[in-house]
């Protein structure tokens, strides 16, 4: 699993990833729950770095069913879908602990939101400072080097 950035942690049959374990992949998501012959088979859970997780029954690696709940709570659901439709645009936040009062704006569902470094951008998974060109995570670890890019001339 060197090659791949993968981790196993659990039961082995035969050298194989089989019975109960914690497979951690490269983007740091990580599975726990019933192996079979090197997939995820029977039930399991998905845990996302951003705090959401999945919840589900696998059978030879496919999921066959099971729940997304988000880093918030909110548990998805594929039919009566209420939240951020085109009747009501409120934060989830928002729906659970109510509106703020007038003149203070929830810009985003984290409450309270996160606090950008002056100078910096959030792109999703990190900060971005423009002078040194570098994303750090949010807790304020490396990330990579942001690209340049080429500018073409007339």
């Amino acid at each position: 699993m060197d090659y791949t950035g993968s981790s196993y942690r659990g039961e082995r049959v035969n050298g194989r990833l089989e019975g109960t374990g914690a497979y951690t992949l490269p983007t740091e998501t990580k599975y726990m729950g019933e192996m079979k012959d090197g997939m995820f088979h029977g039930k399991g859970v998905l845990y996302f770095p951003s705090g959401s997780k999945y919840e589900g029954t696998w059978d030879n690696g496919i999921s066959i069913e099971g729940k997304y709940t988000f880093a918030d709570g909110l548990e998805y659901k594929d039919d009566r879908w209420h939240y951020c439709d085109g009747y009501d645009r409120r934060f989830y936040t928002e729906i659970c602990k109510g509106l703020k009062p007038a003149g203070i704006s929830q810009l985003t569902n984290l409450d309270p939101p996160r606090i950008i470094p002056a100078g910096c951008y959030d792109c999703g998974d990190g900060f971005y400072n423009p002078k040194t060109r570098v994303v750090v995570d949010y807790m304020r670890r490396f990330l990579r080097n942001a690209e340049r890019r080429n500018r073409i001339r007339r």
